[in-house]
């Protein structure tokens, strides 16, 4: 169990190693999200390398459609 900040709240996650794992877990789709990772936007592409540490902040927006 390891302790981070997820816009701006804690959470406490176990099993989770990756952006592409949070995100899974929390049922966010990667496709309709930005993610920034210690202040860094992460590229999509690098969501299922991208590791998670103890202690890491992520901002999570979600893409909203419209017109």
């Amino acid at each position: 169990m390891m302790e981070i900040r997820v816009n701006g709240k804690p959470m406490q996650v176990d099993g989770v190693r990756t952006i592409a794992d949070l995100l899974k877990r929390q049922g966010i789709k990667p496709i309709l999200v930005a993610v920034e990772h210690n202040g860094s936007i992460v590229p999509r592409a690098e969501f299922e390398t991208r590791t998670i540490e103890p202690g890491d902040t992520l901002e999570i927006v979600h893409f909203v459609g419209g017109g």
